[in-house]
């Protein structure tokens, strides 16, 4: 069974997603652990709820960005972690912590990447006047929102969207492909090679119509 320890800034709704989908689906997975750099994240209390671990570490009074996550590293390792998940985590990680993890480092960012990396994603494409945007689950590397792209899932752009309806119509597709993404994961269905590639097996090839698919094009 692989331990998952999920990193959570705020409400975790995409944790959230997960944790329900592992439990429907009797994953052969065990969420080992929710931790947060803020003690006023909603979602530890989700956490909690579930029976599951909860851990905060603030990266206040930390000298510099490395020496936080070298703390942050120690709580992770002590959930022995197949993988950790960045579930709306709102630090740039450290290249240290990112090579710690290489290729067990999982993250999903609004937007369909290699366009519109960063903050304010929805508005930076309402701006750039696409027709489509999305979400991508992605390996993390130390590129910031660069890593090897898993799986993406598209929704219309709107005549009428604003930032928050584009928003939340992209989220509902996140919780959709970051699960699954996952679950590939625990299934021993997509890893990254030593050459930085995604591998992915013949059963995820055949799954993968059902991710990109989503908000209704």
């Amino acid at each position: 069974m692989k331990n998952i320890v999920i990193l959570i800034s705020g409400r975790g709704s995409n944790m959230q997603s997960i944790v329900r989908a592992c439990r429907e689906e009797n994953w052969g997975a065990k969420i080992s652990a929710v931790i947060s750099n803020r003690n006023d994240a909603a979602g530890l209390q989700f956490a909690k709820d579930a029976g599951i671990s909860t851990a905060v570490l603030s990266h206040k009074g930390y000298p510099d960005r490395e020496s936080y996550d070298r703390a942050l590293a120690s709580i992770i390792d002590a959930f022995n972690p197949d993988l950790v998940v960045l579930a709306g985590f709102m630090r740039i990680l450290s290249e240290w912590f990112v090579e710690h993890y290489t290729g067990r480092l999982l993250n999903i960012h609004p937007s369909l990447l290699p366009n519109f990396r960063g903050l304010h994603t929805h508005q930076q494409a309402l701006d750039a006047g696409v027709r489509v945007h999305g979400a991508t689950v992605h390996f993390v590397t130390p590129e910031l929102d660069g890593g090897p792209i898993i799986a993406q899932a598209v929704v219309p752009v709107m005549p009428d969207d604003d930032a928050d309806t584009l928003a939340d119509r992209v989220l509902e597709q996140e919780h959709r492909i970051f699960p699954r993404v996952v679950k590939w994961f625990v299934d021993d269905l997509v890893m990254l090679d030593e050459n930085g590639k995604v591998v992915l097996e013949p059963e995820v090839v055949e799954d993968i119509g059902f991710v990109i698919t989503g908000g209704g094009l």
